[in-house]
């Protein structure tokens, strides 16, 4: 049984980037709703494909009601730290990488956010996973990291 972690009327702080997938009507998928570190209230809480908890979040300033799923939300009195990357992004080794002597992963190698770290020691830090080095996730500070530049798509016709 899924027990939430926030009831209705509950503040909540969004800890990455809401986009639309396709389900917010009248933007265009891809369409950023709600930027990290927005501040909403619970409004009602349900659940996807029976083991997701999803809560309809109202973020007043941005006059929207989104889903958010828990893992990308937090208490609005908890401490909020900004960080330059996000779950799920993609990016880059802005430097290789090692441990003990031994190269991990070189610079430019392209990687995953898995989790953002907003208390550890030194600053944001974040777990990584690399193309380069499958299975093995890193903990990364957020100064050895850079975006992803996306490259242009081609168009012909």
């Amino acid at each position: 049984m899924m027990h939430n972690k926030w009831d209705l009327g509950e503040a909540v702080r969004v800890t990455r980037n809401v986009r639309n997938d396709g389900t917010y009507p009248g933007e265009e998928t891809g369409a950023l709703l709600i930027r990290r570190g927005s501040v909403g209230n619970v409004v009602d809480v349900g659940t996807f494909l029976q083991d997701q908890i999803i809560y309809s979040v109202h973020f007043l300033d941005d006059g929207r009601i989104v889903g958010c799923r828990e893992e990308e939300l937090m208490g609005a009195e908890e401490p909020w730290v900004p960080s330059a990357y996000e779950f799920r992004q993609k990016v880059r080794a802005a430097k290789t990488l090692a441990s003990n002597g031994e190269t991990l992963v070189v610079a430019g190698s392209i990687g995953e956010v898995l989790k953002v770290l907003r208390d550890a020691p030194g600053g944001v830090a974040y777990h990584v996973h690399f193309e380069s080095l499958p299975g093995r996730p890193l903990l990364v500070s957020e100064g050895a990291l850079a975006p992803l530049v996306p490259q242009a798509a081609c168009h012909d016709g």
